[in-house]
């Protein structure tokens, strides 16, 4: 009875890691953009943002190298403008995924243009970009 549960946990632990690497494997460009030394990813598995809950994975690397930067705290948040509004503004919920990977969340209303806002304080420095993307 002990043996099987063992072997029961053993092979869910395979399943959970192999559909994780699968999910890393998968994941398309949604938009990069480029600082004077870091490069920031934002990408998901069908390359776009959706109206509606949203997963995504934000990722920072160098420039000259493309090896994974550690931006420390980070933060994601879009705005959308509507004439004779105010923004609809939207915030993401990030999660720490290993050196300069950041796992996240956000919902979206609508369909429109966002322009997305994220910043990074962490110990190679603090920065901020700003980009525009879809929702589709």
């Amino acid at each position: 009875m002990l043996k099987g549960l063992i072997v029961a946990l053993a092979l869910a632990a395979v399943t959970i890691g192999e559909a994780l690497a699968v999910t890393a494997a998968d994941m398309k460009p949604i938009h990069t953009q480029q600082t004077k030394d870091v490069t920031v990813t934002l990408q998901n598995e069908s390359g776009q943002w959706k109206e509606g809950k949203n997963s995504f994975v934000l990722e920072f690397t160098a420039a000259q190298d493309k090896k994974p930067v550690d931006v420390g705290k980070v933060s994601l948040s879009t705005s959308m403008g509507m004439p004779g509004m105010a923004p609809m503004v939207a915030g993401a919920t990030l999660t720490p995924d290993g050196p300069g990977r950041y796992r996240g969340t956000i919902e979206f209303p609508d369909r429109g243009a966002r322009q997305v806002t994220v910043t990074w304080d962490g110990p190679d420095g603090k920065g901020s970009t700003k980009f525009s993307v879809p929702v589709r």
